[in-house]
């Protein structure tokens, strides 16, 4: 059992490091190992452990806190202060309560520490300011006319900077860093995107190019494990262990997956490519793409084309879908809830998940017929591994995605706030 001598957490039985640890989903993790320890290196992992539970929770009081780390209530003072002074957290006035004694202070976090988070698609840029505990200040949405390459969307990232800065947006905060939820294979080790066969991107290091055009570091994963990551940490699957999330965009349909509280990155964090898998079709006549992939039958360009509509945010095409009556949009929801009915299925055979959560398109698709959907899948799944899932939307709606790339940008601070002292309050 540890215990508490002054600020910081002591282990007996050894000695003990802090060392920092690449892993998918989270750039740095922090670890304990048996080389000799630095009582600042506990002190490091202590700061981090509050500013995670407030950055996540959104809001605690001091006995919370306590609560929640297991350090002693002088510990956790010196520790909010500490993060306050570095410009992370805010300490205010208690809630008021019908507990006894007196109000624990009330812990928040501060408005001015930000990262910008960048989603680069085929038909748009997308770029949002998203601060602490998932709060997005701003979203500017860019159109292009044609598919960007790399450079195109470095363009554009620094262009929408240069506008958010010209509004005021990026006044006096302090930019941490930048993430980019991209389409595609992104390599966990270093963020090189191997291939985003929708943006026609190979090998390309996109993140280094935004990071050397905006001074800041900038860190690159994909979007749908991203958007799982999101919705795990924020959104529908808050307090969920296990839980599968498909994210239906216009590159395509991804996945992410999280077992044991834990994002499934596989071995170089490619895992969860579940567009790109064969679909199982229940029904031949179901097919319109000869040996096509899922992300080819089950389509949010064929749902627009059914609805006769060039463009439609996700807003825009799930209330298209609600109110249409004509019967070729309704064949087409039909046919692709039936394909995608047999990839939920296979997925909660494999998995067992708690829940399986919905993001883009594919939201749009459950909610014109959410019964129909789960009787399908329900028919294709083994009886005992549906028992108790529930099949739901993301509840982050369009600005998961970037509340995902901005959790990638926020990993190395949030593993490590004493790096805060450093950052720049100057605009990028």
């Amino acid at each position: 059992m540890s215990k508490v001598i002054g600020m910081v957490r002591t282990i007996p039985a050894a000695r003990f490091a802090v060392k920092r640890n690449k892993y998918p989903g989270n750039r740095y993790r922090w670890r304990v190992n048996r080389r000799g320890s630095t009582l600042d290196g506990v002190r490091r992992q202590n700061l981090a452990d509050v500013l995670r539970h407030v950055h996540r929770a959104g809001r605690a009081s001091r006995a919370e806190l306590t609560a929640t780390t297991g350090l002693n209530r002088s510990t956790v003072a010196a520790l909010v202060a500490e993060l306050e002074d570095l410009g992370l957290l805010v300490e205010g006035d208690p809630l008021a309560t019908s507990r006894v004694g007196r109000p624990s202070p009330l812990v928040t976090p501060a408005a001015e520490p930000v990262v910008l988070a960048a989603n680069p698609e085929v038909d748009a840029v997308t770029v949002g300011v998203v601060g602490l505990s998932a709060r997005v200040d701003r979203v500017i949405r860019r159109p292009v006319e044609r598919i960007p390459t790399p450079d195109d969307a470095v363009e554009i990232i620094a262009d929408i900077v240069e506008e958010l800065r010209a509004e005021g947006a990026l006044e006096g905060r302090r930019m941490l860093g930048a993430g980019l939820a991209v389409p595609g294979l992104v390599r966990a080790e270093d963020h090189l995107v191997r291939w985003a066969p929708h943006l026609g991107w190979r090998d390309s290091r996109v993140a280094d190019l935004v990071a050397d055009r905006l001074g800041v570091p900038c860190a690159a994963g994909n979007d749908a494990t991203l958007g799982a990551m999101a919705e795990h940490v924020f959104g529908a699957g808050r307090g969920i262990d296990d839980l599968v999330y498909l994210n239906g965009g216009a590159s395509g349909i991804g996945g992410g997956v999280v077992l044991g509280g834990r994002i499934v990155g596989g071995m170089n964090g490619y895992a969860g490519e579940f567009g790109q898998n064969k679909p199982g079709l229940g029904d031949s006549t179901d097919r319109l793409s000869p040996d096509g992939v899922l992300e080819d039958e089950v389509s949010r360009r064929r749902l627009l084309d059914a609805l006769g509509l060039e463009h439609a945010d996700e807003a825009e095409l799930e209330h298209a879908l609600l109110a249409s009556d004509d019967a070729d949009v309704l064949a087409e929801v039909a046919r692709e809830q039936r394909v995608l009915a047999v990839a939920l299925s296979n997925a909660i055979n494999v998995l067992n998940p708690s829940v399986v959560i919905l993001g883009g398109f594919l939201a749009a698709l459950r909610a014109a017929d959410p019964q129909g959907l789960e009787e399908l899948v329900r028919a294709h799944a083994l009886e005992a591994a549906t028992e108790g899932v529930r099949i739901v939307e993301a509840a982050l709606g369009g600005v998961r995605l970037l509340i995902g790339a901005a959790e990638l940008a926020l990993a190395p601070l949030l593993a490590d706030p004493a790096r805060a002292r450093g950052a720049s309050t100057s605009d990028p």
